[in-house]
């Protein structure tokens, strides 16, 4: 289930403003999300291993915030905002002692966030809800220091969290409904979106990351192509279409009949890696063959295909006009 917001509105900052947020962990990733909710409307304590860790890291996210505003990336009077919203607390116990919601963003370590949860849990009002960043361990495995576990998940931002505007919501199997909702709230008043995912090996957004990055290194490996021309080939084609549209309305414009036919391409030499999914056979076989049919996995209307096709093209251009303006990245 996803849910979207774009920037924070002035109505989501205002009800943020009332909320005391920690992020427990002020390094990179820590910083940065304490930048985002900071920026959102909360009051944001910074809390780290000692009160100069803590205190050095503010002092590095308000220059930042400087060079940001600087290159056009934070709106003007950022650093202003963080000034009011953020502060560096001299411990964990007081960070989150009257905080309504806590993220641990401590090294993947479990021996670390044990510790540290346990630590929060300690300290922390009863009902106030917890969030770990954690990308690749288990959330219910993550929970079993904390008191009260149906107050916890996994929110899991990306790098660089001010900037990727995608959160990945985990609750485990003991996680209270309402936590999940207020915790969402909270993360789009900040201005992200989320989506609710289970508590599997790898989340969602890890295991398709990987799953690509597995391929691509194997047809390195295999001197089928090099590095280079696997992104080459990765950025100007079916990346080029990721940030409009996500791989179920690609293959629902491409056609799930043709998605089909290539499986069975596939399968000639990987019989096994490239199995066809039950899932899009059975579409196959119902006749709902994606947009050319008005149902696939997504349903769109058949009627309204020409205004998608017609948003596509447009978004396309645009695409690549932001690429040519931006101009080549400083990888080679």
């Amino acid at each position: 289930m996803t849910e979207t917001a774009s920037t924070p509105t002035a109505a989501a900052s205002a009800a943020n403003s009332a909320r005391k947020i920690a992020v427990v962990g002020s390094g990179y990733m820590g910083g940065g999300i304490a930048q985002v909710l900071a920026l959102g409307g909360a009051r944001v304590a910074l809390a780290d291993v000692s009160a100069e860790v803590a205190q050095s890291n503010y002092d590095r996210l308000l220059a930042e915030s400087d060079q940001f505003v600087a290159d056009g990336l934070f709106a003007a009077g950022s650093t202003e905002i963080l000034k009011q919203n953020l502060w560096a607390a001299k411990d964990i116990e007081e960070a989150v002692a009257d905080a309504d919601f806590i993220e641990e963003a401590v090294p993947e370590v479990i021996a670390i966030k044990h510790q540290t949860l346990a630590r929060i849990s300690a300290a922390a009002r009863p009902d106030a809800f917890i969030g770990s960043n954690t990308s690749t361990i288990s959330i219910a495995e993550l929970s079993e220091p904390v008191t009260h576990p149906e107050r916890f998940l996994g929110v899991h931002f990306s790098n660089p969290s001010p900037f990727i505007p995608g959160v990945e919501i985990i609750p485990h199997a003991g996680t209270s409904a309402g936590t999940v909702g207020a915790v969402r709230d909270l993360v789009h008043a900040a201005g992200k979106q989320t989506a609710v995912v289970k508590d599997v090996t790898g989340f969602v957004l890890n295991r398709l990351q990987y799953a690509l990055f597995h391929e691509a290194a194997q047809l390195v490996e295999q001197g089928i192509a090099t590095a280079d021309d696997v992104d080459t080939l990765v950025r100007t084609t079916f990346g080029f279409r990721l940030p409009f549209f996500g791989p179920f309305a690609i293959a629902d414009m491409a056609g799930l009949d043709v998605y089909n036919f290539c499986y069975k391409s596939l399968q000639t030499d990987f019989p096994e890696r490239f199995a066809t999914p039950k899932i899009l056979s059975d579409l196959v076989e119902a006749g709902k063959l994606g947009t050319k049919t008005g149902a696939g996995f997504l349903k769109v209307p058949a009627e309204r295909t020409p205004e998608l096709i017609a948003y596509r093209n447009k978004a396309y251009v645009a695409m690549q006009k932001l690429i040519e303006d931006l101009g080549p990245a400083p990888i080679n």
